[in-house]
């Protein structure tokens, strides 16, 4: 620590090229933050205690084959099951195409199977009463300004009325709140009933898209979910049926490899980062050769300036580094929620990782920077060769 001053004064010798870099490093690691989040977001999907008492029945072929109705009774037979409800894409737009809302026909006791999601007992009575009235998410509510009793149209991107149109009308008759975080997208959901819905267009025709059990023990979660899709092994509409964290993962990554994803933009992210800040060190050190003949000139030996240049380059990127990641801290809270996902707050795991990057980093920018330093003649270097 003796050193750090010296170390300090010569990282911020040209305050303008510091500041600069500094500023890439914390564009960098605040992206690396906030993707970070998303990933673990799209990784904690399911993973709660309601969640591990539900299995999620679909079709093995893909999520948007269909199963028969009939299904129901079998399911509720299998032994370990203690209820089972079944839903349908809907894919609604409100006002225009392209504004979605994530919409679902859904059976009369959906709800029971979610103990986390709040529906008042007049809300379920008003909606089992009306035959086109929906439940609207908290989260809806306050993005439209809807309001309970106000009749809202919405255009199914999927399924026309049977006289054509795609435009089809609802009456709010409640809304529904989230007990807990791992709930939270069913503020951004609207139900309806799947039997106005199933009878409203000719191409459902009895068929679901698909089933969520409870099971009495979720150790037996396993052997229940083997039981149900042996209810249709070597049929045309063969099942599988997952935990609903795995069924979650695996609708995710139909549609999008998170992972590779996240993955991708922070590799060109950090490779652009690592050709940025080399050539600031290359150049801070081309600057100081004379310095550094002064410095060996006066008794440092040749590992202890390489273990300078290295110093100031780890915490060129610790500084930066650090700062975005706390910016992220302050961000995602403000960001992350209202969404289909909230994004969960940089944890611990985050943290090192994030620190991890910056200290490599710093030592392989560092390194041919360093390593000239400590082979620097200093006949040569204080001729200015």
């Amino acid at each position: 620590m003796k050193y750090f001053p010296l170390i300090w004064a010569a990282l911020f010798r040209s305050k303008t090229r510091t500041i600069l870099t500094l500023l890439s490093i914390v564009t960098a690691f605040l992206l690396f933050g906030m993707l970070d989040a998303v990933r673990a977001s799209f990784d904690q999907a399911g993973q709660s205690a309601n969640g591990a008492q539900r299995l999620q029945t679909g079709s093995r072929l893909s999520f948007i084959q269909t199963l028969p109705q009939g299904l129901t009774t079998q399911i509720q037979n299998v032994p370990g099951v203690k209820s089972v409800a079944y839903a349908n894409w809907f894919g609604g737009a409100y006002q225009d195409p392209h504004n979605q809302v994530f919409s679902f026909a859904v059976s009369d006791n959906y709800l029971d199977q979610y103990p986390e999601v709040e529906v008042s007992p007049d809300v379920r009575k008003a909606f089992e009463n009306s035959r086109t009235g929906i439940i609207v998410g908290e989260g809806l509510v306050k993005k439209f300004g809807w309001k309970v009793g106000d009749k809202i149209p919405l255009q199914s991107t999927i399924f026309p009325q049977h006289d054509g149109s795609k435009n089809w009308t609802f009456d709010i008759v409640g809304v529904m709140h989230a007990k807990e975080k791992s709930a939270a997208w069913y503020e951004q959901m609207v139900l309806m009933h799947w039997k106005y819905f199933d009878e409203g267009t000719p191409y459902n025709r009895g068929q679901v898209g698909w089933y969520v059990s409870r099971v009495s023990d979720v150790n037996q979660a396993d052997r229940v979910a083997k039981a149900i899709d042996a209810l249709s092994a070597n049929s045309d509409h063969e099942t599988r049926t997952q935990t609903e964290q795995a069924a979650t993962a695996s609708w995710v990554k139909q549609m999008a490899d998170i992972g590779l994803i996240v993955g991708s933009i922070m590799g060109a992210v950090f490779f652009t980062l690592v050709l940025l800040s080399g050539n600031t060190m290359m150049q801070a050190v081309r600057e100081r050769t004379s310095e550094l003949a002064v410095l060996k000139t006066i008794g440092f030996s040749s590992r202890g300036v390489l273990a300078m240049v290295l110093a100031e380059s780890v915490l060129l990127l610790l500084l930066g580094g650090v700062i975005g990641l706390g910016l992220a801290s302050l961000l995602i809270p403000a960001l992350g929620n209202g969404g289909m996902f909230n994004l969960p707050s940089v944890g611990k795991g985050s943290w090192t990782l994030g620190i991890g990057f910056m200290v490599l980093i710093g030592l392989l920018v560092g390194a041919l920077p360093a390593i000239r330093a400590m082979r620097l003649n200093i006949v040569d270097a204080l001729a200015g060769r």
